[in-house]
C-alpha cells in the first residue's frame, strides 16, 4: 500500500450551491449529486495528492482504458444523521477493505486506508447540510476507481482515478418485489470477479434482469453456475430465507459478493436468538417449502436497499407467493441494524462511526 504522499487534501469549494434546488421530501435514490466530490489520480507508479473539488463532469481520452477492458470497481455506503446533528457512518472500514479487494482482482492499485477514511470525512464534513433527515433517507456515496491511461493496448492501464460522490437518496425499491429464478444465464462463476464490486458484474445482470421484468418480475435470483440448482443471489444484494424459523443464506464464495449488511445481519440475527444457517440451498428445498408452507419469508439485503421483501417468486413457468406475516424477521432485523445506523439505539458491536 502505497503511503508515500502527502495526506493533506486541497479543497476547492464550489461558487454556487445546488441545495436549494432539491426537494428533499421527495428525493429519488442516486439522481441528486453533491456540490463537491473526492478525486486522487494514481500516476507515475503512486496516487498523487488528493483533492476535493466542486462536482463536474469528467474530461477522457477516446483511448482510456476504462472504455476498452473494463477496470472499474465501485463501493457502496450510506452517511446518516441523528437527532443531535452527528454525521454517522456504518462500518466504513468494511467498504475501504473491500474496494481493495475489489481493485486487486482486477489489477487496480489498492488506494491507502487513511487517504480513503480522510477524504471521505472531510467530504462528508463539507456536505453536512446534503444529508436529509425525513424517514428512510440518507446520503449515498459510491467510492469508485477506474483506468484513465490511454492506448489500445490489452493490459492494465498505468493510471487511474479514485471518485468519491454523494447523493441525498430516499428508499431503493418502493414496497416488496416478485422474482423470477434464473435457469439460463449466470451472474458470475468460479474463478471469475463475482466476489468483486466490478462495474462489468452488474452490466452482466441487466440483459436477463430486464427478460424478467417484461414477463411480470423486478428482479431475478441468481442460481450457481454449473447446475442451477443452488440459491446464490437476489438481484445485486444477497438473498436470506425464512423455512418455518430459521433463516437461511448462502456462504461467500468466489462467485457471491461478501455484502457488508448481510454479514451484518447475520450477527444481529444471532443476537436476536434467530436461528439462522449459512449454508447451500437448492431451490428444490425453495420450492418444496413454499409448496408445503414451511417458507415463511424472502428478503435481498444490501446497502442500497438495506432489507427488500421478496412477496413471490417465479421457477419454470409457476408461481409461488409468500404468506403475509405481521411479525416478520425482516422487519424485525431492519429496524435493528437501522435503529444502530441512525444512533436510535445502542451499538453493541461497535459499527457505528461518528465522523467528527
Amino acid at each position: 500500500m502505497n503511503t508515500n504522499i502527502s495526506p493533506a487534501i486541497k479543497i476547492e469549494k464550489t461558487k454556487q450551491s445546488k441545495i436549494n434546488d432539491i426537494d428533499f421530501n421527495n428525493l429519488p435514490f442516486g439522481q441528486e449529486l453533491t456540490d463537491h466530490m473526492f478525486v486522487c489520480d494514481f500516476k507515475n507508479g503512486k496516487w498523487q495528492q488528493p483533492q476535493i473539488v466542486p462536482y463536474q463532469n469528467l474530461s477522457l481520452d477516446p483511448s482510456s482504458k476504462i472504455f476498452h477492458y473494463g477496470q472499474s470497481v465501485f463501493e457502496g455506503m450510506k452517511a446518516y444523521k441523528d437527532e443531535d446533528d452527528n454525521i454517522l457512518l456504518f462500518r466504513p472500514l468494511e467498504n475501504q477493505k473491500r474496494i481493495n479487494i475489489s481493485a486487486k482482482r482486477l489489477a487496480i492499485p489498492e488506494f491507502p486506508e487513511d487517504y480513503f477514511m480522510e477524504g471521505l470525512k472531510t467530504l462528508l464534513k463539507l456536505e453536512k447540510d446534503w444529508i436529509p433527515t425525513t424517514e428512510g433517507s440518507s446520503l449515498y456515496i459510491r467510492p469508485f476507481v477506474f483506468a484513465t491511461g490511454n492506448g489500445f493496448h490489452a493490459s492494465p492501464s498505468d493510471e487511474y482515478k479514485f471518485i468519491i460522490a454523494c447523493s441525498p437518496s430516499g428508499a431503493y425499491f418502493g414496497g416488496k418485489v416478485k422474482v423470477l429464478i434464473e435457469q439460463k444465464y449466470s451472474r458470475s462463476a468460479n474463478g471469475g470477479v463475482g466476489y468483486a464490486k466490478a462495474g462489468g458484474n452488474y452490466a452482466g445482470q441487466f440483459y436477463p434482469t430486464q427478460l424478467a421484468v417484461d414477463k411480470g418480475y423486478q428482479q431475478v435470483i441468481w442460481t450457481d453456475d454449473t447446475s442451477h440448482k443452488y440459491i446464490e443471489e437476489a438481484g445485486a444484494m444477497n438473498i436470506f430465507m425464512r423455512i418455518n424459523d430459521t433463516l437461511i443464506t448462502a456462504p461467500t464464495s468466489e462467485r457471491i459478493l461478501d455484502g457488508i449488511t448481510r454479514k451484518s445481519l447475520i450477527e444481529i440475527a444471532k443476537d436476536e436468538g434467530i436461528n439462522i444457517e449459512v449454508r447451500k440451498i437448492t431451490v428444490d428445498e425453495l420450492t418444496n417449502a413454499a409448496e408445503n408452507g414451511t417458507l415463511k419469508e424472502m428478503f435481498g439485503a444490501g446497502t442500497a436497499a438495506v432489507i427488500s421483501p421478496i412477496a413471490g417468486f417465479g421457477y419454470q413457468d409457476k408461481d409461488y407467493d409468500l404468506p403475509v406475516l405481521e411479525d416478520t424477521f425482516a422487519a424485525r432485523l431492519k429496524k435493528r441494524i437501522t435503529d444502530i445506523q441512525y444512533n436510535r439505539s445502542e451499538d453493541k458491536f461497535g459499527w457505528r462511526v461518528v465522523v467528527k
